[in-house]
């Protein structure tokens, strides 16, 4: 049974529900199953989340113009990635941003920013509609989402638990995205499914 412990009162105030693909969902909770989607990566794949049913998924939305985001892409996000991938996790970083918003990056550039990083997901998919967004209620970049084997969301919020776009924070904050994988991969419930993300608003289509 999944330990449902609650770092913040809500999931970062999620829609009640929106439309994907032409048909309703409920919006993404903790302890249901996770909503499928199928999304194209910038070099033209397309992925499906319930291609990888059977394995640990991790759900980043991502803005390489937002300060949080780039906090966390000075080493702490790759090293997540590099240590989870290595033990089977797949992990897809999503970016939402609309393309008139001025931070937006097409699909060829933000492919040379996740390589200029040395980024190490399995794939970096492309939301321009939101659609993807809107239906986790993904509200920041980052925005960090676990969905176990079985295709249940599991964790949803905060990459960690200090609410800066400091760098010199991440060392003392809990991390987790780290202490869910963790605790999944070992069978054991996640201790905090829920926590209050923060950082940049994503930059929706409007």
């Amino acid at each position: 049974m999944l330990n449902r412990r609650v770092f913040s009162a809500s999931l970062a105030a999620a829609p009640l529900s929106t439309t994907f693909m032409g048909t309703a969902h409920a919006a993404a909770t903790v302890g249901q199953a996770a909503p499928d989607f199928s999304a194209v990566d910038t070099s033209g794949k397309t992925h499906r989340l319930s291609d990888f049913k059977g394995k640990l998924v991790v759900l980043e939305w991502t803005n390489p113009g937002c300060p949080y985001v780039r906090k966390h892409y000075g080493g702490n996000m790759q090293s997540l990635q590099k240590e989870f991938t290595g033990k089977g996790v797949v992990w897809l970083a999503i970016n939402s941003t609309e393309t008139e918003s001025y931070d937006y990056l097409a699909p060829a550039k933000l492919a040379g920013w996740v390589t200029e990083k040395q980024a190490k997901p399995t794939a970096l998919l492309m939301d321009e509609s939101g659609k993807i967004g809107q239906l986790y209620g993904a509200k920041t970049t980052p925005h960090m989402y676990i969905v176990n084997p079985q295709g249940q969301l599991v964790y949803a919020g905060a990459i960690d638990s200090i609410a800066s776009s400091r760098a010199e924070d991440i060392k003392t904050a809990t991390n987790f995205v780290r202490q869910g994988l963790t605790e999944s991969l070992a069978g054991k419930p996640v201790s905090v499914a829920v926590s209050r993300a923060y950082g940049c608003s994503v930059k929706y289509k409007t």
